[in-house]
């Protein structure tokens, strides 16, 4: 069991930035964050015996994050304590973009929050360059589906951001 916590905190250690993206995309508040970065590492735990290596284990860790992340407040299923968990996150852990940079961030993510779960998952995966095939079965829509949502969801964005009074 040893040697299968340590790979474990090993490739979430290497793959980390997937959980925060995901965190910021889907929790505007920073406890509610943490939450749900905990609640993705449990989960991922929980499902690390399915992962069988046939696929790399960031895709792998996609799909698992984003399903928690969509259902995660539909549950609110009592978690075990946070102490019990085989990693934990530090918030000063996430990489902090600075000036102009980061306010165009923040009104981007500010937009995102608006979207839809399913949405806010579409645009990550689009945002993180991976292939409309990759995240169709990620999602489990057609491709055609993903390229048509793509679209939209641009077209979405950019009318939150200008009723933010905000232009890039």
């Amino acid at each position: 069991m040893h040697n299968k916590e340590t790979r474990f905190l090993q490739l979430i250690e290497e793959n980390k930035g997937i959980l925060f993206k995901i965190s910021k995309i889907y929790q505007d508040d920073p406890e509610d964050r943490d939450d749900l970065l905990q609640e993705m590492v449990l989960q991922l735990w929980l499902a690390f015996e399915s992962f069988r290596g046939e696929s790399k284990f960031s895709s792998w860790m996609y799909r698992v994050a984003l399903n928690t992340a969509i259902v995660f407040f539909k549950k609110q299923k009592r978690r075990p304590d946070s102490e019990q968990l085989p990693y934990q996150f530090e918030r000063a852990e996430e990489p902090s973009p600075s000036g102009e940079k980061e306010a165009q961030l923040a009104v981007f993510y500010k937009a995102v929050q608006q979207l839809g779960k399913v949405e806010k998952a579409v645009i990550y995966l689009y945002m993180e360059n991976q292939p409309y095939a990759d995240i169709a079965a990620n999602l489990g829509i057609t491709e055609v589906n993903v390229r048509v949502r793509i679209n939209r969801i641009k077209n979405r964005l950019k009318e939150i951001i200008k009723k933010m009074n905000y232009e890039y």
